[in-house]
């Protein structure tokens, strides 16, 4: 088979992969190319067709599995508000159930207790346990009396 079909069909496939995102399709449209590439140095459908099959197995056996790890991995760096929770903040109007006052990363944030029993006073150094809105959702670093 010439070595332009083999092109024209990586083509179609990667081109299907773009619209379908499975990593099935591309890793088949690189299996294409290296058909191509055998192809264009003379061998023949035979060699094609094994050169196919060995790059398409390897693509889906070793590489599909490792990229859907990677695509699945949270990213490293949080942004926005979610970059704050886990932060350290300290309480400028006591915080309750329902309402509260932190400074946290230099800027005064509403807040409300995470355990809805606990009254911290002001003072108090909480973490930030999640953002909800404009509200952080915090819990004392230490017991309080």
């Amino acid at each position: 088979m010439p070595w332009f079909v083999w092109l024209l069909a990586a083509a179609v496939l990667g081109v299907a992969e773009f619209f379908t995102l499975t990593l099935v399709l591309g890793l088949l449209a690189g299996a294409a190319l290296v058909a191509a590439v055998v192809a264009g140095v003379g061998v023949g459908l035979l060699g094609q067709l094994v050169a196919l099959g060995v790059a398409a197995a390897a693509g889906l056996v070793v590489v599909r599995p490792v990229a859907l790890r990677h695509r699945e991995r949270q990213p490293l760096v949080r942004e926005g508000s979610d970059a704050l929770i886990g932060k350290r903040a300290e309480v400028v109007q006591e915080v309750t159930a329902t309402r509260g006052l932190i400074k946290l990363s230099g800027e005064e944030w509403s807040a409300r207790a995470l355990d809805e029993s606990l009254v911290i006073p002001v003072g108090a150094l909480v973490d930030v346990m999640e953002i909800e809105g404009a509200t952080a959702v915090v819990h004392p670093r230490a017991l309080l009396p």
